[in-house]
């Protein structure tokens, strides 16, 4: 008997070009501006996935013996996907400035040229600590239009906007397996890594966050210096006040238990301490791109106080606190905190 597929049975597969594609059309007069400003993005994770998985096998783990911007101690692997970003992101003509995590200052790409209008702020590697142990590891990055009447060589200006003006942000988790989450402000989407072809292929269309979760994700360790009613907050859903009683369920890199939060629901707390009293996560670099995907997804993001992106940026390497989660866990903590 001859096998024979029917064509129609056949799942149609949609790569992550293909979506940026039909995507691109919300903004008039991109002409393939934006696919191919996102391209660089695609592009460069694929090699950076690439050398985490060879982890390993190559020179590449352990620290570089330089410190960052951020007083942190640099990894062999966040220089590299840094410079990885940076490379793939400057031969986009569209892009006029690049600010990475790992930079002091924001760099000026294509300067003088009048197609560069977009600006692309990045951490090329959230929770680098963890690639020596096999942890997850990621890369979240966030899009924003060149504000009308700023010039080409203010490069800071082009940054420094609320979170609301996003345009396009979205985060890729290398584990088990390398998946790209994206948004350009219309749902979310999620595509994984076929290592077999090399393409990121349309995994998890239209991404909703559960109305409630049953997991709680905080670093427990510094529970002692969270603010009281935090903690509180904690034993509120430990105890089941919610109408269930939640686990604990944290990891270290922000991108993987944010990631975890948005698929299963719940809650993901990085309260300030005292320590760092005006939170630890970066605004620009990991607040606002999560955030904006959390809201895109029907959950909520705030600093504690207020909507994560209504804050103005005073300047690119400001931190605060951020909680993110499912609209009930959320609306029980700012009735509550």
């Amino acid at each position: 008997m001859s096998e024979h597929t029917d064509s129609a049975s056949v799942a149609p597969i949609v790569t992550v070009q293909q979506h940026i594609l039909q995507e691109q059309k919300r903004f008039p007069g991109a002409s393939g501006e934006f696919s191919w400003l996102l391209s660089g993005i695609t592009m460069a994770t694929k090699l950076i996935q690439a050398k985490v998985r060879r982890a390993g096998l190559s020179d590449i783990l352990g620290e570089q013996g330089v410190v960052n911007v951020q007083g942190e101690v640099q990894q062999k692997l966040d220089v590299y996907s840094n410079e990885v970003l940076v490379h793939c992101l400057s031969a986009r003509e569209s892009i006029g400035v690049l600010a990475s995590e790992e930079n002091e200052e924001p760099l000026l790409v294509h300067k003088g040229s009048e197609n560069a209008n977009y600006a692309v702020v990045f951490d090329p590697l959230d929770g680098s600590s963890n690639i020596d142990v096999n942890v997850s590891v990621g890369t979240t990055f966030s899009i924003l239009r060149r504000p009308e009447g700023v010039s080409l060589n203010e490069p800071e200006k082009w940054v420094l906007q609320p979170g609301s003006k996003q345009i396009a942000a979205g985060y890729v988790v290398y584990g088990s397996s390398t998946i790209l989450v994206y948004s350009v402000g219309k749902g979310v989407h999620g595509f994984t890594l076929d290592p077999a072809v090399g393409a990121y292929i349309l995994s998890h269309p239209n991404m909703r966050m559960p109305e409630q979760g049953n997991y709680y994700s905080v670093n427990e360790a510094y529970r002692d210096s969270f603010p009281p009613r935090y903690a509180e907050y904690i034993e509120r859903l430990r105890g089941g006040v919610l109408g269930r009683k939640y686990s604990s369920r944290y990891i270290g890199s922000m991108v993987a238990d944010f990631h975890r939060t948005l698929l299963k629901g719940g809650v993901f707390l990085y309260p300030p301490t005292e320590n760092n009293r005006e939170g630890k996560l970066r605004l620009l670099y990991e607040a606002n791109p999560i955030a904006f995907l959390a809201e895109q997804a029907g959950g909520t993001a705030i600093d504690g106080t207020q909507r994560i992106l209504d804050i103005r940026p005073s300047s690119i390497h400001q931190r605060t606190p951020f909680v993110a989660g499912s609209r009930v866990e959320l609306a029980d903590f700012e009735r509550f905190v």
